[in-house]
């Protein structure tokens, strides 16, 4: 427990008598900013209960109203439509974790400090921290006790090799116990999760709707893009609801086998989503926070068996066999420690995977699959199959070797995209022609400045260029691929077309595409070997 003196409440004085008339109440203001994460509150700068009571811009401060309380880091403000004297803004999230109406009288103070920055002073000291200590620092960062600067120092602290193996079993450890662990009352609960960094890899709604029609339970809970132009629920979206309360996600599992949703609403390792506020913009993905936070999810979701599919590749983040190689055995020492039964697959990752990169872009291609439609992109049809296949075999009745072939007769046969059309349907269907999708309508192509072979697709600038494009908030904007490595063009042919909704959006794509097109042309020769594993 903290040593320190409790922060003083501000406080009112009567005007009649000149004696403390109790704790100043302030009236709460919902602020309309999403602060992604992270608590502010607003004052103003001719307010009171700011000027009296020393608060300072940037500070931390408790807010108390109707026996709830948030932590929250406190903006000084001089426009009185933000917040006028006498108020209190709060941000949304903040707000919400309230739960009172506007104008509802709270107090504020100054915050103490967090209980465990001693443990983060330590780590950042170069010291080794035990379990303890790293239940207390995700608890204060689950709880938002952080500021934005201290949850830097502890990104920046754990990243690269400043965490021992032991210490990302205790991170792991520490991030499952701070939010809600499920329990399917059956073994084996599979799924399936890509490190990420290949756009256009959406082969988790392939592999769902195949397991599960085989009989397996396959919770796929997913996120959201955050740098990417799209995530699984991002193009989940496209087809159906993905923001489903948790009863409702339980019982479309229990009668599905199966579903493909955004996590948010399960409350599974919270801490991750604030942790990665800070890691996203800093460019920090560490393997220590990688393996914490894929697993921390997997585990918390009740998962028994994960494949975990690593690509590598020029552009990829992972760019070397060796690299590679390390980054799992960092995994599967995690995994066995916390009793998950892991399966790591190499994958190939030197451009992107399908045609469409974007949710719309990337749901028309995810349909033409399941419908083996021949204008369906090979590449995704066979990882699909193969990372399918290796989750089957985790089934103690498929003999090893046999997945593949499994996964690819319930494809072949129409089960999939029967269990497919179920699932959307259990989820809330969407309208959504995957034949004549509603691309954005402003569009531009890059074609090919020389004759030759594509001997290299920058996977960061494509996926660059869609989100400028307006992907994934724009649902119908992204990249359109019209040549993959290995296909021999002319000079002047298309190797992709943009779509974009908006003129902006379309000239921000353009700018990106006048860098760098993220194509390389050359000989056959040039292109970049292969590393799979499968």
């Amino acid at each position: 427990m903290s040593t320190q003196e409790t922060p003083p409440t501000a406080h009112a004085t009567c005007p009649e008598t000149g004696k403390d008339s109790g704790p100043a109440q302030l009236a709460l203001r919902r602020v309309r900013i999403d602060t992604y994460h992270e608590n502010v509150a607003y004052l103003h700068r001719d307010c009171e209960v700011y000027r009296a009571e020393g608060f300072k811009a940037l500070s931390k401060v408790e807010i108390k109203a109707n026996g709830h309380s948030v932590l929250a880091t406190l903006n000084v403000v001089d426009d009185e439509t933000i917040v006028a004297c006498g108020e209190l803004g709060l941000s949304k999230s903040a707000f919400e974790q309230m739960g009172v109406e506007n104008g509802h009288q709270a107090t504020v103070a100054q915050a103490e400090p967090p209980e465990s920055i001693g443990a983060l002073h330590r780590k950042l000291a170069g010291e080794r921290l035990g379990l303890d200590d790293f239940r207390a620092i995700i608890t204060d960062v689950t709880e938002h006790h952080y500021s934005k600067i201290e949850l830097t120092a502890f990104v920046v602290a754990t990243n690269r090799d400043e965490l021992d193996r032991e210490e990302v079993y205790y991170l792991t450890q520490a991030m499952i116990e701070a939010g809600r662990q499920l329990d399917w009352h059956e073994k084996p609960v599979a799924d399936k999760h890509c490190i990420g960094g290949i756009p256009g890899n959406r082969t988790s709604m392939l592999i769902v709707p195949i397991v599960a029609a085989h009989g397996m339970l396959c919770p796929k809970t997913s996120s959201r893009a955050i740098t990417s132009p799209a995530g699984t629920a991002d193009t989940m979206e496209v087809l159906a609801h993905v923001e489903l309360p948790f009863e409702q996600l339980q019982d479309i599992v229990r009668t599905h086998r199966g579903c493909l949703a955004w996590g948010g609403t399960a409350n599974l390792s919270p801490a991750d989503d604030v942790l990665i506020s800070v890691e996203r913009p800093l460019s920090l993905d560490s393997p220590a926070q990688m393996v914490a936070s894929i697993l921390s999810k997997k585990i918390a979701a009740g998962s028994t068996h994960l494949v975990l599919d690593i690509p590598i590749g020029p552009t990829a983040k992972v760019r070397s066999m060796p690299e590679a190689q390390r980054l799992r055995r960092l995994f599967e020492y995690v995994a066995k420690r916390m009793k998950l039964s892991l399966d790591v697959v190499i994958t190939d990752g030197r451009q992107p995977v399908g045609f469409g990169i974007g949710p719309m872009l990337e749901a028309r291609d995810v349909m033409r699959v399941l419908e083996n439609d021949p204008r369906a992109p090979n590449d995704l049809r066979q990882k699909a199959l193969r990372l399918a296949g290796r989750m089957i075999e985790s089934s103690p009745d498929v003999r090893g070797g046999d997945g593949f072939s499994i996964a690819r007769d319930i494809l072949d046969s129409g089960r999939a995209v029967a269990k497919m059309n179920d699932i959307i349907q259990a989820q809330g269907s969407k309208f959504f022609d995957h034949n004549h999708p509603d691309l954005g309508a402003l569009t531009f192509e890059i074609r090919a400045p020389q004759a030759g072979v594509v001997c290299g697709i920058d996977n960061l600038q494509l996926a660059r260029i869609a989100r400028f494009a307006g992907a994934p908030k724009v649902k119908n904007a992204g990249v359109d691929l019209l040549s993959k490595l290995g296909d021999e063009v002319q000079a002047g042919d298309a190797l992709y077309r943009v779509h974009a909704s908006f003129p902006s959006d379309l000239e921000f794509a353009r700018q990106a595409c006048q860098k760098s097109i993220g194509y390389s042309i050359g000989r056959a020769e040039d292109v970049p070997r292969v590393f799979v594993e499968f």
